[in-house]
This record gives structure tokens, C-alpha cells and sequence, in this order.
């Protein structure tokens, strides 16, 4: 994943000959529920990206929901219990990856999603964040409070260290590192934005008032709707998330 991304921006480099100084800024945008796990002192993820589609946590899920623990995640995250999101996937890796449990004691586990991964990457190790789209796609971010929940992540033995800060999307993350080869044009440049796609989809779509609404394409058929600043919590299993922060408000 990392690779891909550095050769394509490569690839843009050389092809528009872009000098030191054209180039204002930086955006992430990425697969919200994919999962990396990684050593914070190596950088070596610990096992393989879980991607949003995999379904190996689907039994752990029907446990949630047995045990009443679905009504909390609603509550809190607006989101239903389901394989799809990052949370049981993270309890996957810490129970079939030996080292995850091991990092995480020494406080060297660090958990993102892709748009994390990057970031930690393209600024050295420097930035470890999120925005509140991604974060509110884990099943662990509570979408009231705007942090991350200690009651969903006791229950699910996830330990806070591990989880990256939670900014707004609009917002000055970190900086490209230096040392990065092929990339010297872009050392120093600021990552000032990072949205989930749906969500970036939504606003690139303009749907900038309460009401509106999009369909994308791709994997699946996506409908998203801006609902304004306050939660509205569907009776018909609809999901309640974060579609982004700008400007102090979230939306």
C-alpha cells in the first residue's frame, strides 16, 4: 500500500516536472475500515492490512450483540455492530499475532487505518493521527464526545495507547519528511487534509448543506446524506457517522 502510493506520487513529480514551493499543500484520502498494525520503533506492520470487506470477525460480532454490547456501540459511535468496521478486527490481530500483545505492553503498537498509515509514514514517523471520518468508522470513536471510547475499548481489549490523535479534516497533520527518496520536491510540504473516501466523496460532491445527498460507485453503491452538525440517529438501521470537521463545527 505504501509503496503504490510513493510511486504513483513519484510518477506525478516526474511527469509535471513540479519544483520546491508549487505545491501548497497535501491530501489523504483512503478506505476507511482497513486495518495496519505496526511497530512504532521498526515501522514493520505486524501482520497483513484486514481490509473493510474481510468477514473473519463475523462470530466475535454475533457475541457483541448476544451480550448487549451492540445497544453501547450505537449509542456512542452511531454505528451497528458489524465485521465490516476496524474495532474486531484489531481484537483478530491481538489474538492470533503474538507480537501485537508484546508491542503493545512496551507501548510500540500503533493501530491505523490507511490514511494513518500513511501520514506516520510520509512524515517519518513524526505524525501518528486520524481525522474524525476515519476515526468515526473504527466502532471505537465516540461520535459525541469527539475521542475515543474506554468503555468500547475495554470491552473489546484494545488497549488507548495504540490509537492514533483524532483531528478535525481540515487540519495541519505533519510535514513530508526529507529523507524520503524521490520525494524531494514535496520534503517540508504540509498534510493539511484527510477524509474517509465516502466522506471526501460527499463533499466533493458539494453536499456542503443539511439535506443534501450523494451516491458513489465503485466496490458498492454508497449513499451518504448531510444531516448538519447534530447526530441524527436512524430507527431504521441506517449508520450515524462523521462525515468531517472543518472550520471548528462537524458536520
Amino acid at each position: 500500500i505504501l509503496s503504490s502510493q510513493l510511486d504513483a506520487v513519484r510518477e506525478v513529480l516526474r511527469l509535471s516536472r513540479v519544483q520546491p514551493g508549487e505545491i501548497a499543500s497535501i491530501g489523504i484520502t483512503n478506505q476507511r475500515e482497513t486495518t495496519i498494525l505496526w511497530d512504532r520503533e521498526t515501522g514493520k506492520p505486524v501482520y497483513n492490512a484486514i481490509v473493510w470487506q474481510c468477514r473473519r470477525t463475523a462470530a466475535f460480532c454475533e457475541e457483541l450483540k448476544a451480550d448487549g454490547t451492540d445497544l453501547l456501540i450505537k449509542r456512542d459511535t452511531g454505528l451497528l455492530v458489524d465485521a465490516y468496521f476496524s474495532a474486531t478486527k484489531i481484537k483478530w490481530i491481538f489474538e492470533h499475532v503474538e507480537e501485537a500483545a508484546h508491542l503493545a505492553q512496551l507501548d510500540r503498537l500503533c493501530f491505523g487505518t490507511v490514511d494513518t498509515w500513511l501520514l506516520w509514514n510520509l512524515t517519518g514517523g513524526k505524525a501518528f493521527a486520524t481525522d474524525y471520518s476515519n476515526a468515526s468508522r473504527t466502532m471505537l470513536f465516540n461520535i459525541h464526545t469527539l475521542r475515543w471510547d474506554e468503555e468500547l475499548c475495554g470491552r473489546m481489549e484494545i488497549p488507548l495507547s495504540i490509537l492514533p490523535e483524532a483531528q478535525p479534516s481540515s487540519h495541519i497533520f505533519g510535514r513530508v519528511a526529507e529523507d524520503i527518496p524521490g520525494m524531494e520536491a514535496l520534503a517540508g510540504c504540509p498534510i493539511t487534509g484527510i477524509a474517509g473516501d465516502q466522506h471526501a466523496a460527499l463533499f466533493g460532491q458539494a453536499c456542503f448543506s443539511q439535506g443534501q445527498a450523494k451516491n458513489t460507485y465503485g466496490t458498492g453503491c454508497f449513499l451518504l446524506m448531510n444531516t448538519g452538525e447534530r447526530p441524527v440517529i436512524s430507527k431504521n438501521n441506517l449508520l450515524t457517522t462523521i462525515a468531517w470537521g472543518l472550520d471548528n463545527k462537524v458536520y
